[in-house]
């Protein structure tokens, strides 16, 4: 987000784990980041990483321990939930813990999002339904279950 040129993370740059994520997804992620090839300048990012098994957050640790000798220069960013910090994956990487302090205000970061989520184009899609034609959008509701 160094600028507003620069692109969103392509599909390949991040994993969403949840508790049925499996150590092959993990595994091919963790591959992608670890093992050289062309196009080295990606950032990878594991979501939610404390939300994975037990099983396939030790496999993911021994497939990382394994992998990294293959790439000094990897970049990857394991974000979890700081109530659940003490999970196996979140304790296995704390000697690498990185607090950080957004560099970039919530006014900036929302107007490079609105860049790269605007379409282009305001056809009969979605994205009408949402605000100056973005093509994601957030819908909540304080009461639970009311037709969102």
């Amino acid at each position: 987000m160094n600028s507003p040129e620069q692109p969103l993370p392509t599909f390949d740059e991040v994993l969403l784990c949840t508790p049925k994520t499996s150590a092959e997804q993990v595994g091919l992620f963790l591959r992608r980041c670890l093992i050289p090839c062309q196009g080295g300048d990606k950032i990878y990012t594991m979501l939610y990483a404390d939300e994975l098994s037990y099983e396939v957050s030790c496999r993911a640790e021994e497939l990382f321990q394994h992998l990294k000798c293959y790439n000094s220069s990897y970049r990857l960013i394991i974000l979890c939930n700081c109530e659940r910090e003490n999970s196996y994956l979140p304790s296995a990487f704390s000697h690498y813990k990185v607090h950080m302090i957004p560099q970039r205000s919530q006014e900036d970061i929302q107007q490079y999002l609105q860049r790269h989520f605007r379409v282009a184009q305001p056809s009969s899609s979605a994205a009408a339904v949402f605000r100056e034609h973005m093509c994601v959008g957030i819908v909540s509701s304080k009461r639970a279950g009311m037709g969102k």
